[in-house]
């Protein structure tokens, strides 16, 4: 009787300690998209031509440091969303020659990071609200992160070849 006791004793305790054990996880929130690292103003750092021919051919020099000739030092890029963190406008600030149109409307290819080996994710610009007119693409080859550090790459291409590259590194402005 006595070891029936203890048996019912210690399955007891056993349910009451498994009862007990109520991991609180918080509630639901949606996940950071790339919406919300690419969205604000940023300033450039640096502006990079590459010709993409001379790479292909192996010819020096293949790079060209752009940021300091016209007025390219004054190059800022402004990415808005809405309050659900939708993509909406953008708009080149500053007195440059433009490389792409300079406001319009714009989206992602993938609202994440892409973790395969499918390519950076692409920055579609737009020049309507409705995003049917494609204007120009822009890769997104660094990701912003806690450095708050942004790579954008324009590639310019004639009939399926590219020529010419530009490497956009930007910070973002508070």
């Amino acid at each position: 009787m006595k070891c029936k006791s203890i048996y019912w004793l210690a399955v007891f305790m056993c349910l009451t300690v498994i009862g007990c054990d109520n991991t609180e996880d918080g509630s639901y929130v949606d996940p950071i998209t790339l919406y919300e690292k690419v969205n604000g103003n940023w300033g450039l750092t640096n502006l990079k031509l590459v010709d993409e021919f001379a790479i292909t051919n192996a010819i020096e020099p293949h790079e060209e440091n752009l940021s300091t000739y016209f007025n390219y030092e004054d190059f800022k890029i402004k990415f808005n969303v809405d309050e659900k963190n939708q993509p909406t406008s953008y708009e080149v600030l500053g007195d440059v020659p433009p490389l792409f149109a300079p406001k319009g409307f714009w989206r992602l290819s993938s609202d994440f990071q892409q973790t395969n080996a499918s390519g950076p994710v692409a920055i579609y610009l737009y020049s309507d609200a409705q995003k049917t007119q494609k204007t120009d693409e822009l890769k997104l080859t660094s990701v912003p992160g806690n450095n708050d550090e942004m790579e954008l790459k324009l590639v310019h291409s004639s009939g399926g070849s590219a020529y010419a590259s530009y490497v956009f590194k930007l910070t973002a402005i508070n």
